[in-house]
């Protein structure tokens, strides 16, 4: 999910804060009009879901919003389905360009300089950005769908830490709990604002498994709440885009809502693929279920994991191959490799005619991004480290890295003592090829700074830092003795490779590790327009991966 920069929180009245104590206040769901549906009357909100379920079912366009967009993850997904985009809110410049590269001529009215530009979403509202696009009518009148993804660094740990080690060098009082007063916190509430104004039929939200767990509160039961007084009928649960065939093990709150007027209950994609999640997953999902095991929800919904009667989960490997191989100890001998920022839109040849694999397959020739080339494989500078990279094991996190070295390192020194020869610090020789391996870090506070891929298991999940370092993703191969490339960690959140990332290297990879995986998006996205009965489209899963159609389902999941 894309950071968002706020600049001021207008509070709803509708939702309570979310600190101990608050008191919920809901307040009744408002219909356009108090008429009814009198000759010559505005619609009511239930007629105007009717009508617009009913276009939906005869053929008409499926109608799309996404909120928070970043680059489109959510919004690919959904074009791949067989929905048609109409407007995005992004406030990151360098996302909300590559939004409008990709999505601004596919958007129904055309491409548009307002589908480029950045929007804060707390300082817009759906009247704003239509008028932008040039869109005629009124806001309920625009779209069929709302999807997005509010912020989720308040919600998540490691960005909780974030926050609390930012507010401590404020000397802030309240810096434990900073996490709790961060404003992104509340931009769920804009996304409830968008959804009274635009009154969808159906709606998406995916946020971070810690949403269910931000300091004793439930979030996702308080937006479920919100959204149900809005008169929609909601669930939420945790899914892993792994089980979807992204090569990621990627853990997800996703909340699903249709109107009341549909009469349709959500429902979930069920898993199509198996993987054995690393035990870290069980026990991170059962402490964001602590609330719900303490208190009871009403909307959250348990999927049962994937069997191993299920294709198999993608692997690195897979997702990784005909992409033209980079070996970074040659480039940097060869004095290929400098600092300074690197543009991922330079073209790159595969090394094959045809993809070796049934997901480059899906990279390479996914409906509307097909291409002969690629774009974006280009790697961090990193010359101390790559020599690191090519004697690590796959698997390795940062404490066995740092250990290798030190033990590198005293075995050097032991040497030159039997030589007779000086192991002072402050020798020369000593004091240089101490530099040229010592890593900094201490191991007990980033034990998962360090991290190298193993070829045959699914990845683990790419975040925003990829766009300050790119250690947590170490490529498996040791001859390459490198990070992944920005191509490749799109590849790895199944981005096709016709996919364009505006910016330079950092922007890039922080837009991939922001976004939710398009291939994730698309399962969701076909269960949604299945529920909505609208006409079938082809499901491009059994075209160009293989899959069986016996394994594509939807379930409401159990209580």
């Amino acid at each position: 999910m894309p950071r968002q920069q706020v600049k001021h929180i207008r509070h709803d009245p509708l939702v309570s804060d979310l600190f101990p104590g608050a008191r919920w206040s809901p307040r009744p769901s408002r219909d356009l009009t108090t008429a009814g549906s009198l000759p010559g009357a505005p619609l009511s909100a239930d007629d105007l879901i009717r009508r617009k379920l009913r276009r939906i079912q005869d053929g008409g366009a499926l109608r799309y919003m996404d909120m928070f967009s970043g680059c489109g993850g959510i919004s690919l997904g959904f074009l791949t389905a067989g929905f048609t985009p109409v407007a995005s809110v992004e406030n990151d410049p360098w996302a909300a360009k590559s939004h409008g590269a990709n999505f601004g001529p596919r958007t129904q009215g055309g491409d548009r300089p307002a589908h480029h530009i950045p929007r804060d979403a707390t300082t817009e509202d759906a009247v704003s950005v239509f008028a932008d696009l040039g869109l005629t009518g009124t806001p309920e009148d625009q779209i069929d769908v709302l999807v997005g993804g509010p912020p989720c660094q308040a919600f998540a740990r490691v960005g909780r830490a974030k926050l609390r080690e930012q507010a401590h060098r404020r000397q802030e009082a309240t810096a434990d709990q900073a996490f709790l007063v961060d404003g992104r916190v509340s931009l769920w509430q804009r996304y409830v604002h968008f959804i009274r104004a635009t009154k969808p039929v159906a709606l998406l939200m995916e946020n971070v498994p810690d949403i269910l767990n931000h300091g004793g509160s439930n979030v996702a039961e308080l937006v479920s709440k919100s959204l149900v007084e809005e008169g929609y009928s909601v669930a939420y649960t945790l899914l892993n885009a792994a089980w979807y065939g992204v090569p990621q093990t990627r853990e997800r709150m996703i909340l699903i809502g249709f109107h009341r007027a549909t009469g349709i209950m959500p429902r979930f994609p069920s898993p199509t693929h198996h993987v054995d999640l690393p035990s870290g997953y069980t026990s991170s999902k059962n402490t964001a279920r602590r609330v719900i095991h303490e208190e009871g929800s009403e909307y959250h919904r348990w999927m049962a994991d994937p069997t191993r009667s299920l294709s198999p989960a993608t692997t690195a490997s897979q997702a990784l191959t005909d992409l033209p191989p980079l070996f970074a100890l040659d480039l940097l001998k060869a004095g290929q490799l400098r600092r300074g920022a690197k543009d991922p839109s330079e073209p790159v040849d595969y090394i094959s005619n045809k993809p070796s694999t049934p997901y480059s397959r899906l990279m390479r020739e996914w409906s509307g991004f097909a291409t002969q080339t690629t774009t974006g494989h280009v790697f961090r500078y990193l010359p101390r480290d790559y020599k690191i990279f090519a004697e690590i094991d796959p698997g390795w996190e940062y404490p066995e890295v740092h250990a290798h070295v030190e033990r590198k390192i005293s075995s050097w020194l032991a040497g030159r003592k039997r030589r007779g020869l000086s192991t002072d610090a402050r020798d020369p020789d000593v004091r240089d090829f101490i530099a040229l391996w010592r890593i900094p870090y201490d191991p007990t506070k980033f034990p998962n700074k360090w991290w190298k891929l193993d070829a045959g298991k699914p990845v683990r999940t790419l975040m925003a830092h990829l766009g300050k370092d790119s250690y947590s993703h170490i490529h498996y191969d040791s001859e390459q003795a490198r990070t992944i490339t920005v191509r490749e960690a799109a590849r790895l959140q199944s981005f096709p490779d016709g996919f364009v990332f505006k910016g330079s290297m950092n922007p890039a990879f922080r837009q991939i590790g922001n976004a939710v995986p398009p291939l994730f998006a698309y399962a969701i996205a076909m269960g949604m327009r299945e529920s909505l009965r609208a006409p079938p489209v082809a499901d491009m899963r059994v075209e160009l991966l293989g899959l069986p159609q016996s394994h594509i389902s939807t379930t409401e999941g159990s209580r």
